[in-house]
C-alpha cells in the first residue's frame, strides 16, 4: 500500500541526503517527493509517497525521528487532506488535431503555457488522479515530454473526507 508522509525538518544543510539515505539503506523507494518552505521560518516540509505496510511505514517513522533535524512525522494517508500535483506535459498537436487537445484540456482545466507549429505545452495542477487521467487522456495525441512534482498534501483542518463524498456521489 502506498503511504503519504508529511515531514517537518529543520531547514539545514544534508537533511534531505540523510533521509533519502535511510529509505536507501533500508531497500525502500521513495516514490514521490517534495520539498519546501513551511509555515515555520527556519522549518521544511517534506512530503513523501512510500510503498510498506503498516508495520514497515511504523519502523520507518520510527527511524526518522532518530535523525537530527527531524522535528514531526506523520502518516497522513487515511487522513482527509487536501492534495495536490503540478504536471507539465509537451504534447503532439499539429493544426488538425490542436482543437481536440484544447478543448480535452478544458475539461481539465489546463492551462497552455507554451506553443510551436508542432506542439503544445501544457500545465496541469489538480490531485494526484487527475493528474494520471490527463496522461491517459492525452497519450492519444503523443506525449514528447513530462514533467511532474511529485504529491504535496495538507491535512485538512474541517475533517471532511472528499474522497468519501465523492463515493457517495458516485453511488447516486
Amino acid at each position: 500500500m502506498k503511504h503519504t508522509l508529511s515531514v517537518l525538518v529543520e531547514d539545514e544543510a544534508g537533511v534531505l541526503t540523510r533521509i533519502a539515505g535511510l529509505f536507501a539503506r533500508r531497500g525502500y523507494n521513495i516514490e514521490s517527493l517534495a520539498v519546501g518552505p513551511a509555515e515555520q521560518v527556519g522549518v521544511s516540509r517534506i512530503t513523501m509517497v512510500v510503498s510498506g505496510d503498516e508495520a514497515t511505514i511504523e519502523q520507518l517513522t520510527k527511524q526518522l525521528y532518530k535523525l537530527i533535524n527531524v522535528l514531526k512525522v506523520q502518516d497522513i494517508t487515511g487522513t482527509p487532506c487536501v492534495e495536490r500535483e503540478l504536471m507539465l506535459v509537451k504534447v503532439h498537436a499539429d493544426s488538425s488535431v490542436r482543437a481536440e487537445v484544447i478543448e480535452l484540456i478544458g475539461i481539465f482545466r489546463a492551462r497552455i503555457v507554451d506553443i510551436s507549429e508542432e506542439t503544445l505545452t501544457i500545465e496541469v495542477v489538480g490531485d494526484p488522479g487527475k493528474i494520471v487521467t490527463t496522461i491517459q487522456m492525452l497519450n492519444k495525441f503523443g506525449i514528447k515530454e513530462i514533467t511532474r512534482t511529485g504529491k504535496i498534501a495538507l491535512v485538512r483542518e474541517s475533517g471532511v473526507n472528499t474522497e468519501y463524498l465523492k463515493s457517495l456521489e458516485s453511488k447516486l
